[in-house]
């Protein structure tokens, strides 16, 4: 038997499956989707099995055989399989790479290398002989002295000493002790034998002797008994009890958020949205859904019941968040619901969490999957259902290799199984509802509030005229009011800042000089806490300048909002306003997003101060005001969707307020108060900025208009970059068909990042037969020659964004 093999290595010669020769005891086991160790070349790997046959191109002399059979259970059924060969060939990467990332990072492998020693004997080198001290197994990474490098080389080549690779998993299965008490017969025979000094043990058995014939962990045991670990392994010695290692699943927290309860009766657009998916489950129909619903229409309602009529009939659903700080809410509702059923997987767990998360789905444990985007390649093998909630999220998207989109994979996986996906927003995106107007998607619309509210009034306030009248706070007069209001009503309050650190950045007022990454094209950021510069691109990070590094003036200030000088202006206004700010630096620590939460939906803070991960997919009752204090921070940045992404950002945050029985009200702070964004937002129109955005897009030629693809180039050499970006350039021109447009190279809009030049070209096209077959002649070019050179070159199709 042979089996073709991908192995754990991303490079371009490597990139196809090796035959590698079954040992016979393997043959009755091995199966497709399974992980096995390999020799390959002078080490040895993982690889994985995506094949098997009889017969090889190989000589049968020069076949290596496989050294180990790692998962007798397969890690990837075959439709992952299928899925993984797609992936690669649609986001143009490595095949291992796109089997990587279906499987949590735990589960990657771990390579360490050992120097074995095998003869110690003919060792004669005394410093060699003083570092192994006995030890026939040494990593080699305690090796740092060039000269025992030098003679471990020597002994190597003569065979005395040998270099091996172990590898494990990144993570293991957890464990427990647990101690099973005996019966209370055998337990009196031992308390009768016990010796008079051995008074700890007698009150041990004593204790056991109250708790006769139960299994426990040993650590409740000694913590109740009060006794040391010694006295518990004599007792089990002498057969009072028998102690084994359990495997236990590492369990994530889960989130106990004040929820609002169950609607019993739901609307009519409600029930005709829900029939039309139900319909499609029960033809085993893939058709994809575009639920398009203002904000508090109840489409998480709609999940719910669909997601309950698949489980009714035996099948698996699969749920997508787009942010971790969605997860908490969306998490202990699923779990109001189907209880145990349910499994959670976003970048806020552990690895071991994710592990066990993992194993829970493989095992067939659980039926509902709620996650970030890599949950989309949960190994469940009956999928009845998939959701993708706030659809129009860029987080879909993966930024490096390979470059997914969450939605497309939804699809592909729904098609093998034959069900319906649902693409869930308030504000979807220009190319779902574009899809969806033209019937490639099945367009649902919820028009109104689940409980009829009336959507919040919405004010747009122009600070321009804040700042003629004097007005140099960041609160308007009128937000201060309608906050110091709800203050006085003890209702709850959101206030919405896209950025986060103190102020955006340090400028001279006498010569204008901003303070800038010595590594990077881009303004440093002012953080309070530390009084320091940080860039968010590279992580440099220094003290904050006295005075002008230019001109030497002492007139340097910082100018621009954060979060953290919000939080201190908000303190001046309302002192007696308890705040809670949400942003990345209060919530790196694992947990941070649901304690955060929690607290408020409980009560213990009157504003939550945030950034977007706020904006959206929250739901408390008490919420009846939402400030967002500067609306424009999304609207002039270098992108064709820049207008898209702050219309669609003012609507998820207008729709927090005033979802229940309260009344709500919004304020939006801008500089551009005509803007087409804003002013739609305002009334949550959605179809007429469509309209009016497509026909931008269309002016223009963008998505939806046309397809991209972003060909990025980096390298430490001006010169060299431009000139790799040139070459690129014009190899795509003479390859690609004349309705093709190709714009650049140029530069990036942020140039430099890391002490890296950075080029790109902008490929758009309608139709392009020839695009993939090109783009990989080009990666083939870059593979083969250029990254010798030092360049990066990434490819990335349907971009989230043109930075």
């Amino acid at each position: 038997m042979i089996a073709e093999i991908i192995v754990d290595v991303s490079a371009y010669p490597i990139d196809r499956p090796f035959d590698y020769g079954v040992p016979q005891h393997l043959e009755a086991v091995i199966e497709c989707g399974s992980r096995v160790k390999v020799p390959f070349g002078p080490r040895k790997i993982i690889g994985y099995v995506t094949g098997l046959k009889d017969e090889s191109e190989v000589d049968e002399g020069k076949l290596k055989q496989i050294d180990e059979l790692i998962d007798l259970e397969p890690v990837f059924s075959s439709e992952l399989l299928t899925l993984s060969k797609r992936l690669a060939r649609e986001t143009l990467s490595y095949e291992i790479d796109a089997l990587q990332v279906m499987l949590p990072a735990a589960m990657r492998a771990k390579y360490e290398k050992f120097i074995i020693v095998k003869e110690p004997e003919k060792i004669e080198d005394a410093g060699l002989m003083a570092f192994f001290n006995g030890r026939t197994r040494v990593p080699l990474k305690q090796v740092t002295d060039s000269n025992l490098l030098k003679a471990i080389k020597i002994y190597a080549d003569k065979g005395i000493v040998t270099v091996d690779t172990a590898i494990s998993q990144q993570t293991k299965v957890k464990k427990v002790r647990t101690v099973r008490i005996m019966d209370a017969s055998t337990l009196t025979e031992l308390e009768k034998a016990i010796h008079p000094n051995a008074k700890k043990q007698a009150e041990m058995i004593k204790w056991m002797l109250g708790h006769a014939g139960k299994t426990m962990e040993a650590a409740k045991l000694l913590n109740e008994t009060g006794l040391t670990n010694t006295v518990l392994k004599a007792l089990i010695e002498k057969g009072a009890a028998s102690e084994r290692h359990e495997e236990i699943y590492r369990e994530p927290d889960a989130p106990r958020l004040l929820d609002t309860p169950i609607p019993l009766q739901l609307t009519d657009e409600q029930q005709k949205a829900l029939k039309a998916v139900n319909e499609a489950s029960d033809k085993d129909k893939a058709e994809t859904f575009l639920l398009h619903g203002v904000t508090g229409s109840g489409k998480t309602e709609i999940y719910l019941r669909a997601i309950k009529h698949v489980l009714d009939k035996g099948k698996e659903a699969i749920v997508l968040v787009p942010e971790i700080s969605l997860t908490p809410q969306m998490t202990s509702r699923f779990q109001e619901r189907f209880g145990s059923l349910v499994a959670v997987m976003h970048s806020g767990l552990s690895a071991g969490e994710k592990y066990d998360e993992w194993r829970k789905i493989h095992r067939r444990e659980v039926k509902v999957v709620v996650g970030a985007r890599s949950a989309i390649f949960a190994p469940f093998e009956n999928v009845g259902i998939i959701i993708l909630d706030e659809e129009h999220e860029s987080t879909y998207k993966q930024d490096d290799t390979p470059r997914y989109h969450a939605r497309d994979v939804a699809i592909w996986r729904s098609e093998f199984y034959g069900c319906p996906v649902i693409l869930g927003s308030a504000t979807p995106s220009l190319e779902s509802y574009a899809r969806a107007t033209k019937g490639v998607y099945t367009l649902l619309e919820l028009s109104r509030r689940a409980k009829n509210q009336s959507l919040p009034a919405v004010t747009v306030v122009d600070m321009r005229d804040e700042l003629k009248e004097g007005n140099r706070s960041m609160f308007s007069v009128q937000l201060a009011d309608a906050v110091q209001k709800r203050l006085d009503k003890k209702e709850q309050i959101v206030l919405f800042l896209n950025k986060r650190g103190f102020s955006s950045f340090v400028l001279c007022r006498d010569c204008g000089t901003v303070v800038e990454c010595p590594n990077c094209d881009i303004s440093l950021t002012y953080h309070r806490a530390n009084e320091s510069l940080k860039c968010h691109y590279c992580g440099h990070e220094e003290a904050v300048p006295l005075d002008c590094p230019e001109c030497e003036s002492e007139h340097i200030r910082f100018f621009g909002t954060g979060t953290q000088k919000a939080e201190e202006e908000i303190s001046k206004l309302f002192p007696e306003a308890r705040v809670i700010r949400m942003d990345v630096d209060t919530t790196r620590q694992k947990g941070a997003h649901e304690r955060l939460l929690r607290q408020f939906s409980e009560g213990k803070a009157d504003i939550l101060l945030g950034t977007q991960m706020i904006a959206k997919g929250l739901d408390f009752p008490n919420i009846t005001l939402v400030g967002v204090l500067a609306a424009d921070t999304t609207l002039h940045l270098a992108d064709f969707r820049a207008a898209e992404k702050t219309f669609q950002l003012m609507t998820q945050v207008s729709g927090r307020a005033g979802r229940h029985e309260l009344a709500g009200e919004v304020f939006i702070q801008t500089y551009s108060p005509e803007h087409y964004a804003i002013e739609l937002a305002k009334t949550q129109h959605y179809e007429t900025f469509y309209n009016l955005e497509m026909l931008a897009r269309k002016q223009y030629g963008y998505p939806p208009f046309f397809y991209i693809t972003l060909i990025q180039f980096s390298h430490e050499d001006l010169l060299k970059v431009a000139d790799f970006a040139d070459k690129a350039t014009r190899f795509m021109k003479s390859n690609l068909s004349q309705d093709t447009v190709i714009i650049g190279p140029a530069a990036a809009a942020i140039s430099r990042v890391n002490n890296r030049y950075r080029y790109q070209c902008l490929i758009k096209y309608k139709k392009e037969p020839k695009l993939i077959e090109t783009l990989q002649q080009l990666i083939k070019m870059y593979r083969t020659n250029w990254l010798k050179e030092g360049l990066l070159m990434t490819v990335d199709m349907e971009p989230a964004s043109i930075f």
